[in-house]
């Protein structure tokens, strides 16, 4: 009697918007972690989960339309099947696109692992008139399929142990039947495949001589580790010229297009279409004015706008609160500890450096609440396909505006999401526009300098500019880029447009979350450790009293004081003092810590227990034009480590981080040197 398992790992796939979040979350609850894929940085969360007596593992797949590699996250989807070699896959499939979410689902079978089906949003089919006989679909492609609904988490239990079942069982033989002549075709490159028995024992053999006809450059490379590549290599190109000229099309078409009429007929049979409401769909009325060819894009930018005036105007008061909430803790730490250095560590390093930093938490949030409000709605699909006549001018695609928008967030996933981008060029350009767009750590200091500088009034019309800038930016080297550095056609733009949703409350209260813990956990690791370090920098050595000369404050001579001094002059055009300077050193390491250190250096230098807006604001040397220009310089200047880390790893050469930091900041030099010089010049100074 075969043992059963006792220990089955599951991946989970789908395409983009197809709820495979909503499934993983469902599955796992909050038994999950984060990681990378071997070999690369894209982010793979993970769930162990336990059902009766089997320990169950969960990963996620990047969401792809296919596994043909045209894109990087393509490549590692179906790289992690080889690797991982999962006993079953889940894939999601979007109800109401049956026909466009089979694609996927057939290629994984393919691959020869075992697969079920998770028919999500089936309540939406259903409103939709989309009537499917799962039964009869899954006898017909031989892939057990089960209906659900991720937000109302209807039906996750029989999926898991309809997975469970399915991985426990006996693996299915179906294949996909490509037609007499494509098979005759892939039976002949099979056999040559499988003269290598350890060759075809880690690749299937169908599968690759499948990826070899549909001319798959990523599965080519591999054939280098057969044992007779020169007989695989001219089986592949024998059966290629075979095939077009056969039906005098390209050989990657024909079996797309077998596989398409596969999928039309398994569909015919197993569903009904009885549409119940006439007319045009929700969807299509609210893109009649969304997607208006005029209003459009102005909505889209008033919608932005929105978003910053309410990340101000809600987020004030809690911010007060925290800030007052610091504000008690120093004081009393003042009050009850003696007049030590370790008090000075727990006052100006500790407290007026995280603090200073959780003090914006709620801005944060309220942030990232929105712009997960919009993508979730499927509203940020459209302001993509917004702003592809934009994209096109500037040498670019509407496609590459997503990692953009995912910039706003943190610019590490959105530099990953560029792996979705099909030509390089395009990829490149759009890896080197993203530090312009203002990410969530460079907020703080946003509302620090708006909160001390500009009344409550204009705060939002601040901020907004701020973010405009940055696009505006981003355009003009998109623009240079191109027409110097990567000349060239960009590749043409198709991207699906889902259904607006209403966000569960459960998804949105997850990615705040996620994004707390991430903000909390950063300022108690990173932003601690930096706040201690520059608390030394600013305390050591003490000014030497019998020293001739003009008295110089605590921090002046200190070890920062002095790094300070020295980078003055390059900084001074810009209309920095020393103690700014010092700030933007430390903003190297992350944006946030520019906060975290200007608080060190006010609470050392003045009043421990006063706030940094109100010790900023009373700082003679400030003013607005300065505060402003300070903020255009963070916007553009070098990004943080991390980011700098995943650069290497993208674009694979340190040369490639170099002209990172140099171009970044030389730009943001004779942008805030030009912004200066104009306020001085109207005015704007005094």
């Amino acid at each position: 009697m075969k043992r059963k398992k006792k220990h089955i790992t599951i991946a989970l796939a789908g395409n983009p918007n197809a709820g495979k979040t909503t499934i993983f979350n469902a599955l796992t609850g909050s038994r999950e972690h984060v990681g990378n894929y071997a070999g690369v940085t894209v982010e793979k969360k993970e769930g162990i989960i336990k059902r009766n007596d089997i320990t169950i593992r969960i990963f996620d797949l990047p969401g792809t339309y296919s596994l043909t590699a045209y894109s990087l996250d393509e490549v590692v989807a179906r790289d992690s099947i080889i690797d991982e070699k999962p006993d079953v896959i889940i894939d999601v499939i979007d109800s109401t696109n049956l026909e466009r979410n089979l694609y996927l689902c057939l290629q994984f079978q393919e691959m020869s692992v075992p697969i079920v089906g998770a028919l999500n949003m089936s309540d939406e089919a259903e409103m939709q008139g989309i009537i499917i006989d799962e039964e009869h679909l899954s006898r017909v492609l031989g892939i057990p399929m089960v209906k659900t609904v991720g937000s109302r988490e209807k039906n996750i239990d029989a999926l898991l142990d309809l997975a469970i079942r399915t991985a426990r069982g006996p693996k299915a033989e179906r294949e996909v039947d490509y037609g007499r002549e494509v098979e005759q075709e892939l039976r002949k490159l099979s056999d040559a495949i499988k003269s290598d028995a350890s060759f075809s024992s880690r690749y299937d053999a169908r599968w690759t001589a499948i990826k070899l006809l549909e001319k798959d450059t990523n599965v080519l490379k591999k054939i280098s580790g057969h044992g007779q590549p020169e007989r695989v290599e001219a089986q592949v190109q024998k059966g290629i010229r075979w095939l077009e000229k056969h039906f005098n099309e390209s050989a990657d078409v024909i079996i797309a297009e077998q596989r398409y009429a596969y999928i039309r007929g398994a569909v015919r049979e197993s569903v009904r279409s009885a549409r119940r409401i006439p007319g045009a769909s929700f969807t299509d009325r609210i893109d009649r004015v969304l997607l208006n060819r005029i209003a459009g894009l102005p909505i889209f930018l008033l919608i932005v706008w929105g978003m910053f005036q309410l990340t101000f105007t809600l987020g004030e008061f809690p911010m007060h609160l925290i800030e007052s909430f610091f504000s008690w803790l120093a004081s009393f730490a003042v009050a009850v500890l003696p007049d030590t250095m370790f008090r000075s560590l727990l006052v100006d390093g500790v407290i007026g450096g995280v603090g200073g930093i959780l003090t914006f938490l709620p801005n944060i949030l309220l942030l990232f609440l929105c712009i997960s409000f919009l993508e979730d709605t499927g509203y940020m699909a459209r302001a993509a396909f917004l702003m592809d006549r934009v994209m096109h001018r500037v040498g670019l695609h509407g496609q590459s505006f997503i990692p953009l928008l995912t910039g706003f967030g943190c610019s590490v996933p959105a530099i990953l999401a560029a792996r979705t981008l099909r030509n390089e060029k395009d990829r490149i350009t759009t890896i080197l526009i993203i530090p312009l767009m203002s990410c969530g750590a460079k907020l703080p200091v946003y509302t620090l300098l708006i909160g001390a500088f500009f009344a409550p009034s204009v705060s939002g019309n601040v901020l907004f500019s701020i973010y405009l800038i940055g696009v505006l930016l981003a355009v003009i080297m998109a623009i240079l880029f191109r027409g110097i550095l990567f000349r060239g056609e960009s590749s043409p733009f198709v991207m699906e447009l889902p259904p607006y949703r209403l966000p569960t409350v459960r998804a949105v209260l997850t990615h705040i979350g996620e994004r707390a813990w991430i903000y909390i956990r950063k300022a108690g690791t990173l932003i601690l450790a930096a706040s201690v370090l520059i608390w030394f920098l600013t305390s050591f050595p003490k000014p030497d009293a019998s020293a001739k000369g003009p008295p110089v404050s605590a921090v002046e001579a200190s070890f920062a004081g002095r790094i300070g001094k020295f980078i003055e002059p390059a900084i001074h055009p810009l209309g920095f003092d020393w103690k700014t300077g010092i700030a933007l050193i430390t903003g190297f390491v992350a944006k946030e810590t520019i906060v975290s250190t200007m608080g060190t250096i006010y609470k050392v230098e003045g009043d421990e227990t006063a706030s940094l807006r109100k010790a900023l604001a009373a700082d003679k040397h400030f003013n607005p034009l300065i505060a402003f220009c300070l903020m255009i310089f963070v916007l553009i200047y070098v990004p943080c480590l991390t980011t700098l880390a995943v650069v290497k790893q993208e674009l694979g050469s340190y040369k490639w981080v170099a002209f990172f930091i140099a171009y970044t900041t030389m730009l943001a030099w004779v942008v805030t040197f030009l912004i200066y010089a104009a306020g001085r010049f109207l005015g704007l100074g005094a």
